[in-house]
């Protein structure tokens, strides 16, 4: 079958510079490069022939240990996908929205800290959730629309991904263990068509310390992502999936290309192609897109 090795770098140099390693990889795998094109100023893909990606990806990450350079080993059939399914919180944007309003309600190193637990799957998603939100009780609603506008930024790519991946027809949707109140507004910013997230309870002025039940965790992702596959009538190897925590983790392993992004080790050293240097326009790189097809308005 056919490969392709994609490699992806900050500028032009950098991949210039991680060009022979690439080159070394492919060769490490058993097979001569057969093509080669240029995507970016910093990407660029190399083909090649194998039975599977696996010892290709093993043989980029060898090569690529001490370059600050991204990469995604796969079959180049197909890698152009129908579905994207992706995390908001440290993905999608760069903070976690309830360690933002844990901060206003005088709570956030507490907080922060069961946070980072529950994201390394050191404790459980649901429980770690209920302990966090009930920290909540008594703030005032108004906090939300703060932590909105004041700390809820897209991280660098995302609008470019959601809308060019949907101006080429695929489907791209926001699942978050956060709050719908922060998905909403993430989503029509960077150009989702659905979400679905956890919803925070309040009497109408401040919030109760409590979260809506089932709350939306792990395997509720996972469920996510076969439900929109279902709905759409793609099968799962044409999904593409990405988060940085371990409640990510099993629709990352699900999808037809589960990538970890800024990850925690959990989900890094699990995910299929991970993007530590670069950031979310490798998503693009990584299907196939030229730079000259992203879209931005």
């Amino acid at each position: 079958m056919r490969l392709v090795l994609t490699l992806v770098c900050r500028d032009f140099d950098a991949l210039q510079a991680a060009l022979p390693e690439g080159l070394e990889a492919v060769a490490a795998a058993g097979q001569p490069v057969c093509g080669m094109t240029v995507l970016g100023e910093g990407a660029m893909d190399l083909f090649t022939e194998g039975e599977n990606p696996a010892p290709l990806a093993a043989a980029a990450a060898r090569a690529l240990e001490r370059r600050e350079a991204d990469f995604c080993a796969q079959g180049a059939e197909g890698r152009a996908k129908r579905l994207l399914v992706a995390d908001m919180d440290s993905t999608i944007i760069g903070c976690e929205c309830l360690d933002e309003l844990a901060d206003l309600a005088g709570f956030k190193d507490e907080i922060a800290a069961v946070t980072a637990r529950a994201m390394n799957g050191e404790i459980p998603f649901e429980a770690a959730l209920i302990e966090r939100v009930a920290k909540l009780a008594g703030l005032e609603i108004a906090a939300l629309e703060r932590t909105w506008t004041e700390r809820v930024r897209l991280n660098s790519g995302a609008r470019i991904l959601a809308r060019t991946m949907a101006a080429h027809g695929a489907r791209c949707v926001l699942v978050s263990g956060g709050f719908d109140y922060f998905t909403e507004r993430v989503a029509k910013a960077a150009g989702f068509a659905a979400h679905r997230a956890n919803r925070l309870l309040d009497d109408g002025a401040r919030l109760t310390g409590e979260v809506a039940l089932p709350i939306l965790g792990r395997e509720a992702k996972l469920q996510a992502l076969m439900d929109e596959a279902t709905t759409l009538g793609v099968a799962l190897s044409d999904t593409l999936a990405v988060g940085d925590g371990a409640n990510d983790l099993s629709m990352i392993e699900a999808a037809g290309l589960g990538v970890a992004f800024h990850a925690k080790p959990i989900v890094a050293d699990r995910a299929a192609a991970r993007i530590d240097h670069t950031d979310l326009t490798s998503l693009l790189y990584f299907q196939g897109y030229g730079a000259e097809t992203f879209v931005n308005d």
